[in-house]
């Protein structure tokens, strides 16, 4: 049996990102509520408890990111890395909780319209928009390999959106008297926020019930087991995600004889890491016929 891991760049990188988006965001929080009180707006008042919500968000990212660096324990040997999973699946939650609260006051705004409360309302909304950008480009590189960076990612781009659509239908209900267009616009961005958020929902309740990640197609690495010369069959091929940014393999090889080195197993867990990003990969090798393994599934070659 072989065990072979690399150890890969977790969330951690992101710390200076996370500290200084929740700085901001706290800030922003405040302003809002200050504004909102001095000149009476509940969209303002609201919006800020909406904000104070995503900095919750990325505080949760930010402390599975945290863990996830925490070094294993003898009861916990794979240390807290799931923690990542988790918490991608908690932000995707937070915020569909969020896109619904903001279409049901869309929709209760077309019911009752109401007027943009003042300029002040568009000029705190357009120091939303820059506060959330500005976050949200902080973690914009590392979103595509980590759910859970998308996650905090995907909070401030929904906020940078909401905050946004604000100062337009702001702008255009002052110049034109229309208030259904603040409400419209309003549903048009949870649409479209909507489906990035359920790709994040699917993905990491995926990870968090342990299939193969999407990134990595689970027959093409049975078939590069298959072809390799030495190797006259395989069993028990497992592939699951151990967090976020780490992918695990255990798989029995069976073999025409077993090799005289870890040549061949330094090489094969090279080959997997390189090429299918599994850099945690356990391989036991069998000489055997593999009905004689009591995990080999029936018809095992």
């Amino acid at each position: 049996m072989h065990h072979h891991h690399h150890h890969a760049p977790g969330t951690g990188t992101h710390n200076r990102a996370f500290a200084i988006g929740v700085t901001l965001n706290l800030g922003f929080v405040v302003v809002e509520l200050v504004y909102g009180l001095l000149v009476g707006s509940l969209a303002l008042i609201a919006d800020a408890w909406h904000n104070l919500s995503d900095v919750l968000g990325l505080l949760l990212a930010w402390g599975a990111a945290w863990l996830a660096g925490r070094p294993p324990t003898p009861r916990r040997s794979y240390g807290y890395r799931r923690a990542t999973i988790l918490a991608s699946l908690f932000s995707a939650m937070l915020l569909l909780s969020a896109l619904g609260a903001i279409a049901l006051e869309a929709v209760e705004r077309f019911r009752q319209p109401a007027p943009i409360q003042g300029e002040v309302v568009i000029w705190v909304a357009l120091v939303g928009v820059v506060i959330n950008t500005a976050t949200a480009l902080m973690f914009l590189r590392g979103q595509k390999a980590d759910l859970n960076i998308r996650g905090a990612f995907l909070h401030m781009a929904a906020d940078a959106a909401v905050s946004l659509g604000v100062v337009a239908a702001g702008g255009v209900i002052l110049a034109t008297g229309w208030l259904w267009v603040d409400p419209a616009l309003s549903l048009v961005i949870v649409v479209v926020i909507f489906f990035s958020t359920w790709g994040l929902l699917r993905e990491s309740l995926a990870l968090a019930l342990d299939a193969v990640p999407a990134h990595i197609d689970p027959d093409r690495v049975a078939a590069y087991l298959e072809g390799l010369p030495e190797v006259t069959g395989i069993h028990d091929l497992h592939i699951w995600a151990m967090s976020t940014t780490e992918v695990a393999l255990t798989v029995h090889l069976t073999v025409r004889r077993c090799p005289d080195s870890d040549a061949f197993l330094q090489q094969l867990s090279h080959v997997l890491a390189e090429r299918f990003g599994i850099r945690h990969a356990t391989i036991q090798i069998e000489r055997d016929h593999p009905r004689n393994c009591a995990l080999a599934a029936p018809g095992s070659l």
